[in-house]
């Protein structure tokens, strides 16, 4: 019989359901770092906490808060799945860099500097210029680093990302995001960016969401394989892990929110603009938790070893967590 797989995914944002957390934890996935925050303040993103409170009461038999490795482990055993909060946006700071350490206090363990826009902290990936990191940001960097919350560039654009990479301390994440070499999505990275990322001990969670993908919803399983390999022969196979950005039964207004936030009261013409309204269908052979499994029987079938999969199942993201929380 198989060994169970032991799987931690870098990003999701799903209606969250007892059926999903029921799937999680029947596809083995040992922790996921789930999205608390697009463009709430503070209090709004409190509030976002104290729902996830009640869902760990409601499905205590299937999900539990997850602040480290130790929790990872321990709901891996019992046949649960840890929750790790994270902020896809700095807006829950505010201008106040003590609520850093708040927020990490109240949960949160990851933080992008920047959601598609510039912020405070850094630029997104759909400005036209890109002046780095600010002044805020380096602080909020060494704030990060000191007190072990996650630096995430995922939707930052590439001189910020550069930059981050090189201010911080510790290692950063890209958590949900595909090399541009591969496909030319503005979100995806480019080649100097992996190897830095790389050099300096981070971690790519490789991303599912049809618009970061090659072919987008007709992508191929074997595709996927395949740049999973070409991305290790960049990375090294010990700096790569999955970052599904599965946002699974989620109705497609959730995308204009993604998007739009409250910042604007035009369409946004990112990837849920008009052209590409609503969320797109997944690849037939990854659509929920339970299909993380196809993923690892591609990646066997197209030359990976057994301990490489599982590295990048799940044991890449486990150690880069022990040095990061």
């Amino acid at each position: 019989m198989d060994e169970k797989p032991f799987i931690i995914d870098g990003l999701q944002y799903s209606n969250w359901s007892r059926e999903i957390f029921s799937q999680m934890n029947r596809g083995s996935i040992a922790a996921t770092h789930v999205t608390i925050c697009y463009h709430e303040n503070f209090r709004e993103t409190v509030e976002n906490i104290a729902a996830w409170n009640k869902r760990f009461k409601k499905f205590s038999d299937l999900i539990v808060h997850g602040l480290n490795v130790e929790d990872i482990s321990n709901a891996y055993s019992n046949g649960k799945t840890a929750i790790i909060f994270g902020f896809q946006n700095c807006s829950p700071i505010e201008q106040n860099i003590s609520f850093v350490e708040i927020c990490h206090q109240l949960g949160a363990r990851f933080m992008q500097l920047s959601y598609n826009n510039q912020s405070l902290l850094a630029t997104g990936c759909y400005e036209d210029e890109d002046p780095g990191i600010t002044r805020m940001g380096h602080q909020v960097i060494k704030e990060m680093n000191r007190i072990g919350m996650v630096v995430d560039m995922s939707h930052s654009a590439k001189r910020s990302t550069l930059e981050a990479i090189e201010i911080s301390e510790r290692p950063i994440a890209i958590t949900h995001a595909n090399p541009s070499f591969w496909h030319p999505a503005l979100r995806n990275k480019s080649k100097d960016i992996l190897q830095e990322l790389a050099d300096t001990g981070g971690i790519l969670g490789l991303s599912l969401y049809p618009h970061h993908l090659k072919n987008k919803s007709q992508c191929t399983l074997e595709d996927f394989c395949e740049m999973v390999a070409r991305t290790v022969e960049i990375m090294d196979v010990n700096c790569v892990g999955f970052g599904s950005d599965l946002c699974q039964d989620q109705p497609d207004s959730v995308v204009e929110w993604m998007r739009n936030g409250t910042w604007t009261r035009e369409t946004d013409f990112g990837e849920g603009s008009v052209t590409n309204a609503g969320f797109p269908p997944q690849p037939k052979w990854f659509k929920t938790n339970l299909d993380f499994i196809n993923i690892i029987k591609g990646l066997r079938d197209i030359g990976f070893s057994k301990s490489e999969v599982a590295k990048i199942a799940g044991k890449n993201w486990l150690e880069f967590l022990k040095k990061s929380f």
